[in-house]
């Protein structure tokens, strides 16, 4: 037997409901052919037929599935007269008690979400029931193609502004993809001593803002003299016009930090000497800390000499003082497996770091006031490339569709908690796919197309 789903008006569900599908089909007063919908979302007007009908299956299905769905891949509706009642080849049966609901006239939603799956949804046309079918109950090739993808939800107007990390060029190619995407900035990653006066000037000409995630030399980046000489570099990037720079690179962790001196403080003492540097050559550039690489390997005790906890890591900045030397706190995320709205359901782990909200917390709470720059975000897939290395194996399940979904979930999320001020995707377009499948993160696909362009400029209306 199967479970349907029957929402009364404020779409409250009537649980445990058991039903057994009709054999009939229901008539439609539209034909076989259900209405195209438009290439976004209907006219965001409260007085709009379709679009109230559509707002209403769209928040029972959420409900349903327990998440709140902010993007579709595609809808198509068709008015309907429903011969035998809106019960009709959907569900039969009721629990004791509840009887079903009686219209003859409604819409029919047929709703393709990002990872593809369809549902058929029945609103009668006052929306007081709106009723969630067993199955989708007309042909799949009559509901039509096409790629929509709407916005339902959209970033909240703010401090927040969203880009991409690119392989050390930009291309025409490149340009496109972020003007797709509608970011409005770009990153590099810039080793001491390296010149990018030439593509920070380019960037500009393109209309794109640069943030340059350095890297220092781990094997000197402790000494004093290299702290001054590091800052000489980083305050060159900012006279060339950088608009953000973020000092150095996941410092909680061996390979890019010697090992028996990290702590948050050795890296605080970076951070004191090169900040003034940078905002004398630009006080405009935003200093960003390096985010740590989100981790809790080196268990209950926090720290070993081979690294640190992040979230111990970011405690020990803040109790150096790193909120005096920094314009923003730099934070990594790239092991999701879920939406960027769940804090449970990773079927690895509960482990913080595992979920957008509580890695964001973890970064955020030993600085009070401040805000974060998310200076990497991503979701690794291997659809289009092959399983991934065992090392990321736990992203094997992720969809290209899923990808593209959570990255403008976590676009819409950290606007409207509006404690973010920069969201810098890993990647755009890499393409290298081996120990470390950078292209299963990469936005841009296999094929050259990129859902999460689209997925993220949707949001962005």
């Amino acid at each position: 037997m199967k479970r349907a789903f029957l929402f009364l008006f404020a779409f409250s569900l009537v649980a445990g409901m058991i039903v057994i599908p009709m054999v009939a089909s229901a008539d439609t007063s539209a034909g076989p052919d259900l209405n195209v919908a438009a290439q976004t979302e209907p006219t965001l007007t409260p007085t709009d037929p379709n679009w109230l009908g559509f707002a209403a299956a769209r928040d029972a299905l959420s409900e349903k599935l327990n998440t709140r769905i902010q993007l579709v891949q595609r809808y198509r509706w068709a008015q309907v007269e429903f011969i035998q009642g809106i019960v009709e080849g959907c569900t039969t049966d009721f629990p004791e008690g509840v009887e079903p609901p009686v219209h003859y006239f409604g819409w029919r939603y047929v709703i393709t979400l990002l990872n593809g799956r369809s549902y058929e949804v029945r609103v009668s046309f006052d929306l007081k029931d709106v009723l969630i079918c067993d199955e989708v109950t007309v042909d799949l090739e009559d509901v039509g193609g096409g790629t929509t993808t709407g916005p339902i939800g959209n970033v909240a107007t703010g401090p927040l502004e969203i880009g991409a990390q690119v392989p050390n060029s930009l291309s025409a190619a490149a340009v496109g993809y972020l003007n797709q995407a509608k970011a409005k900035w770009v990153k590099i990653q810039a080793k001491d001593g390296q010149d990018w006066c030439g593509f920070i000037s380019n960037a500009h000409a393109q209309g794109f803002k640069v943030l340059a995630s350095t890297l220092g030399e781990p094997s000197q980046i402790t000494s004093a003299s290299y702290h001054a000489s590091f800052g000489d570099y980083l305050a060159s990037l900012a006279s060339c016009g950088a608009d953000a720079i973020e000092v150095h690179n996941e410092p909680n962790i061996e390979r890019e930090w010697p090992a028996g001196q990290i702590n948050g403080a050795s890296y605080t003492a970076l951070l004191k000497v090169v900040y003034p540097k940078i905002k004398a050559a630009n006080n405009a550039t935003i200093v960003i800390t390096a985010a740590p690489a989100p981790t809790g390997f080196f268990g209950a005790a926090g720290c070993t000499n081979n690294g640190c906890n992040d979230d111990v890591f970011y405690q020990q900045m803040a109790a150096a003082g790193a909120a005096q030397y920094a314009d923003c706190i730099g934070v990594h995320y790239n092991e999701g497996v879920v939406s960027p709205k769940l804090s449970s359901g990773d079927p690895r782990d509960n482990y913080p770091t595992r979920y957008f909200q509580t890695n964001l917390n973890r970064a955020l709470s030993p600085f009070p006031g401040m805000v974060a720059c998310i200076t990497e975000i991503g979701y690794v897939s291997p659809e289009g490339y092959g399983p991934l290395p065992a090392a990321f194996a736990w992203g094997q399940d992720t969809t290209v569709a899923e990808q593209a979904q959570w990255l403008a979930e976590a676009a819409v999320l950290a606007s409207q908690l509006g404690n973010v001020r920069l969201m810098i995707i890993f990647n755009l377009n890499f393409t290298v796919y081996g120990a470390d499948p950078q292209a299963g993160y990469a936005m841009v696909r296999a094929n050259n197309t990129c859902p999460a362009c689209d997925a993220l400029a949707a949001v962005q209306q």
